[in-house]
């Protein structure tokens, strides 16, 4: 047994990470402290107060443990790891996982290569990067290629020259064609080193030859060459345009400001490469508890984000002063191999350049609610729509159900759930129908209905008697609302399973129309209207096709699989021949239970001591079992 009072008198003055665990050993939460001691002690202090999921969190703890390191920088690595490792519930995480692109020069090489690439490795190449648009890195790879007509091939030169014929590039004048030796390593350098200094940001020289070419063309009426290098010239032009000048230092840098409410927040990112804004980007964050204010988001964003980025600017200027930004500097200097400088701009282009991206954040914040306003709207406005049509009140959990044979042939439901106006395709279930014969679909219904809840208050049963009602089981749950594919007749079994079985669900029919379109509800013996405009039946809708397709799909899946038992296949010396002529010849079991001896003989495939098993089989049953088969 735990006892974290006594183990709160043992934590030592050191530095470390702590973890705390719920009562199943999950871990919850991730910390890092100067002071082990005093810093997990902070949260089982009556007066101390984190903010309201702190709170939540410190209830759920059962338990904790530690790691001493060295150092506060040590910890601080230390508890990056463990947060990307294990996720915690409480902790801030970034919900982005994203790898950017770079330009890739492969110097390394004689006849060097220009690529798209998604890491940066210490090779002999030089990466320019990272970028935001793998679209627009791939545009300017293509640009480099065409104007500088550089090798795309990954054939090993200088030792594979002249071994194979020229690719296409060659032919339409988009290569040089090394791998022939046509250009000497000096001369198809200095084209590697035009494209250096236009990915540097120096279009000039490149602009004004393609000028040049142009006119040229132009006075000897290659109209065709004149217009390629228009085409060119207006490329790079685009290009040089995006890259819109922030300062003179030539620097490389990361400009970060958040912008957060109550539950949410976004992180803007503006990307500086040699002294050039080339992109943006904004990361989703889930605020863990009592981490609300933007330092310390701020301080969690640089942890994590940077932990799994290979490339860190010199400079990050961030939008306020964080407290661990010594710590944090001194280990991003390690991990880039030079100093790493944290500034808070106060004024000038650089205070205003923060801002902006401040001003981002918030208008993705506010975009983003919209866009969950939106979503609540066809989710639980779409249930309160649908409780209102109903009079019920509080609708979370609907479930509905769907029967899928060929012929009465394998027979199967489905159960899919919706909650709070959305698919949890976790508690979906199939079932592969017992004791239903032929096409009987409220026979079949009812067994499903009656599997479903007797399973369901048999879990329930259990859990009680183990005191573990807040646990759940598969079936545990039940529905606020069932929904059933079908009228008067599907909604009256269902009435019926829940009358045996001493449950009281509201159940409704999804009716539809002669085009198999839905037009209304049924409900306490009547149908009921439905707004086709309305959220409500478009709600409806979906859930009566989530229903029919996951049924569907998985009588599909059995008859594909060849993984479906017949009754057939219980029957002594009736094989996969005989019971695939039985199911050819009759439409379904119960004309195969009526037929006799004499007719069964006549099948091919079958002889009469076939037909006399088959016979005896289906009477031998209806004795046994009555008419259930």
């Amino acid at each position: 047994m735990f006892d974290i009072q006594e183990e709160l008198k043992k934590l030592p003055q050191k530095p470390g990470v702590y973890l705390m665990h719920d009562k199943n050993d999950a871990i919850i939460y991730v910390g890092k402290a100067v002071s082990l001691r005093n810093r997990v002690r902070q949260y089982f202090r009556p007066s101390h107060n984190e903010g309201l999921k702190k709170d939540q969190m410190v209830r759920q703890i059962e338990r904790f443990e530690y790691i001493i390191t060295d150092s506060e920088l040590e910890a601080l690595i230390l508890e990056c790891n463990l947060i990307k490792e294990h996720r915690p519930k409480y902790n801030t995480m970034l919900r982005d996982d994203k790898t950017y692109p770079y330009i890739r020069v492969t110097l390394g090489e004689d006849f060097p290569r220009v690529l798209f690439s998604r890491q940066m490795k210490k090779d002999k190449s030089r990466y320019f990067g990272p970028y935001t648009s793998a679209g627009a890195v791939k545009d300017t790879i293509e640009l480099i290629q065409k104007i500088c007509t550089l090798r795309t091939c990954s054939r090993s030169l200088p030792k594979d020259i002249g071994k194979e014929r020229p690719c296409l590039n060659y032919h339409i004048h988009q290569c040089m064609a090394p791998c022939q030796g046509n250009i000497s390593k000096e001369d198809y350098r200095r084209q590697i080193g035009k494209a250096l200094e236009f990915l540097n940001g120096n279009y000039q020289p490149v602009v004004k030859e393609l000028e040049e070419k142009m006119q040229a063309a132009s006075q000897d009426m290659n109209f065709e060459k004149a217009i390629e290098y228009r085409e060119l010239l207006k490329a790079v032009k685009q290009i040089a345009q995006k890259q819109k000048i922030t300062s003179s230092d030539q620097e490389d840098k990361d400009i970060i400001a958040v912008a957060a409410d109550e539950e949410d927040a976004v992180v803007q990112v503006f990307f500086v490469r040699d002294g050039r804004l080339i992109g943006r980007d904004h990361f989703h964050v889930n605020i863990g508890g009592g981490e609300s204010a933007r330092a310390q988001i701020l301080a969690t964003f640089l942890k994590q984000f940077y932990a799994g980025t290979p490339f860190i600017p010199r400079e990050l200027m961030i939008q306020e002063e964080i407290e661990e930004a010594e710590v944090i500097g001194e280990w991003l200097s390690q991990k880039r191999g030079q100093k790493v400088y944290l500034r808070v701009p106060k004024k000038g282009t650089k205070e205003k350049l923060v801002e902006l991206a401040a001003q981002n954040a918030a208008m993705v914040l506010a975009q983003d609610k919209e866009k969950i306003k939106r979503e609540e709207g066809r989710t639980i406005g779409a249930l309160k729509e649908i409780g209102k049509l109903l009079n019920l009140e509080d609708i979370k959990r609907v479930e509905a159900y769907d029967i899928s044979n060929i012929s009465g042939f394998e027979t199967v439901g489905s159960m899919v759930v919706y909650e709070k106006g959305k698919p949890k395709r976790s508690d979906y279930r199939k079932f592969k129908l017992r004791t239903v014969a032929g096409p009987d679909d409220y026979g079949s219904m009812y067994e499903v209905l009656t599997r479903r809840f007797s399973h369901g208050m048999k879990e329930q049963k259990e859990l009680k008697e183990r005191n573990l009602e807040n646990d759940y089981g598969s079936f545990t749950r039940f529905p606020d609302l069932i929904m059933m594919d079908g009228g008067k007749g599907q909604v009256n079994i269902a009435l019926r399973v829940l009358q045996e079985l001493g449950l009281h669900i509201p159940v409704c029919g999804m009716v539809k129309d002669d085009n198999h379109r839905t037009r209304g509800l049924y409900y306490h013996n009547q149908e009921i209207p439905i707004d086709r405009h309305g959220e409500g039946f478009k709600l409806i809708t979906r859930i009566q096709d989530e229903a029919h397709r996951f049924a569907i799909e998985y009588h599909r899946s059995l008859r594909s699989k060849e993984q479906v038992h017949s009754v057939l296949d219980d029957i002594p010396g009736i094989g996969a021949a005989r019971r695939k002529a039985l199911m050819r010849t009759f439409q379904s079991l119960e004309e195969i239970r009526e037929a006799d001896i004499e007719k069964l003989s006549g099948i091919p495939a079958m002889n009469e001591r076939a037909a006399r098993a088959v016979y005896e089989f289906f009477h031998r049953a209806r004795i046994e079992e009555g008419e259930q088969l």
